[in-house]
């Protein structure tokens, strides 16, 4: 039986992975539970599965005796844990992340953020501790199920992209969107905040730096093609010019139960299953990039490196946020992230501590931006 914690356990991510727990009750043990303020979903949890440990914004009212409240810091590192399944939003994953690893533990990474700032460190942690990362995310899923058992050239790395929502709207039409149309993803259901970066295509950047610190591949090595059924999660080019693919419906359940069980794969008929009972077809075409501003930017920031990526990252959440509050359109997003890239100077990011001060740097640039907020001022 393994013993698992879930950080972000009342998240999207999250609730699916308690489902897989739930499908298979003998195979795993709910040690700890961490979540934001939705104490009333936590509780449920908590009467469910028991854990022994909890971290919360918003503790619920009333909870068991043998429960202790302990830091998710200090939750990934106990002995008695497995598994750690990081699915937080933003910078907060970052410490727990290197602190499991620096445990031994294996994490699966569902959280972009401390990838996308820390990959060297990250990275670092796992040669040197000898902790390991399991991919969550549904294309480094895909690639990493297409590399097992393969010891062959990797030619060429390509992630798919559904597009948004708006890969057919007229560029002019894309300022006077809504936060409602934006939600609107046409093939999966994810939380807001990864939704809003899919219709942006800063989700497709941050895959990309995943894939390049998972993976141990060339910048130039890593394509994006635009795949509107979502079918195809991902594909790898060998040397000798086949291409494997990963494919399956969208949903977010096998890649989580794949990190869980690594390297077994065992039979979940709550998972769904590639329809063969009617026409498949599979369409792809390559990015425009001009279409997805934020794609180029977001690359750019990650391949200049140092405390960049830590910035990109915080800059789009606080941009994200103001525009699902109405505070900002949506092209804004693009802006105010590029605004407060440009008045950022990069240090080395060699340390944590480098990296969670640029984060709150950023936090507070882009805030004030956003509450500031002059169109004029910014284009």
């Amino acid at each position: 039986m393994k013993k698992i914690v879930v950080l972000g356990s009342t998240g999207s991510i999250g609730c699916q992975t308690l489902d897989i727990v739930r499908a298979f009750p003998d195979q795993f043990e709910v040690v700890g539970l961490a979540a934001g303020n939705n104490r009333a979903l936590l509780t449920d949890q908590i009467q469910e599965f028991h854990p022994k440990h909890i971290c919360c914004i918003d503790p619920p009212k009333s909870i068991p005796s043998d429960i202790t409240f302990t830091s998710m810091e200090d939750m990934v590192g106990l002995d008695e844990v497995d598994v750690v399944m990081v699915a937080t939003m933003g910078a907060v994953g970052l410490v727990p992340t290197l602190n499991a690893l620096k445990h031994q533990k294996a994490v699966a990474l569902s959280n972009k953020e401390p990838i996308v700032m820390a990959g060297h460190i990250i990275k670092a942690y796992e040669r040197k501790y000898g902790g390991t990362v399991l991919p969550v995310d549904s294309e480094p899923s895909a690639i990493w199920q297409c590399l097992r058992g393969e010891a062959n050239e990797i030619r060429r790395l390509i992630i798919t992209a559904s597009g948004g929502p708006f890969r057919e709207t007229a560029l002019e039409d894309l300022a006077s969107v809504t936060p409602a149309e934006a939600l609107n993803h046409p093939t999966w259901k994810m939380g807001k905040k990864i939704t809003i970066d899919s219709a942006t295509m800063m989700n497709k950047a941050f895959e990309v730096i995943e894939a390049h610190w998972l993976f141990d591949v060339a910048w130039d090595n890593i394509e994006v093609m635009i795949h509107p059924q979502s079918t195809v999660h991902s594909m790898v080019e060998f040397g000798d010019g086949s291409v494997k693919a990963q494919l399956g419906p969208p949903s977010m359940r096998l890649p989580i139960q794949y990190a869980l069980f690594y390297p077994d794969r065992r039979v979940n008929e709550a998972i769904p299953r590639l329809p063969t009972d009617r026409p498949l077809s599979l369409d792809f075409r390559p990015l425009d990039e001009g279409r997805y501003p934020c794609f180029g930017l977001a690359l750019n920031a990650a391949k200049q490196g140092g405390t960049y990526p830590t910035v990109l990252s915080a800059a789009d959440e606080i941009a994200v946020s103001a525009f699902l509050a109405g505070k900002i359109g949506f092209t804004d997003i693009y802006r105010v992230v590029e605004r407060v890239l440009a008045q950022h100077d990069s240090s080395a990011g060699e340390s944590v501590a480098e990296l969670l001060s640029a984060d709150a740097w950023a936090t507070q640039q882009a805030t004030a931006i956003v509450e500031g907020y002059n169109l004029r001022d910014i284009i």
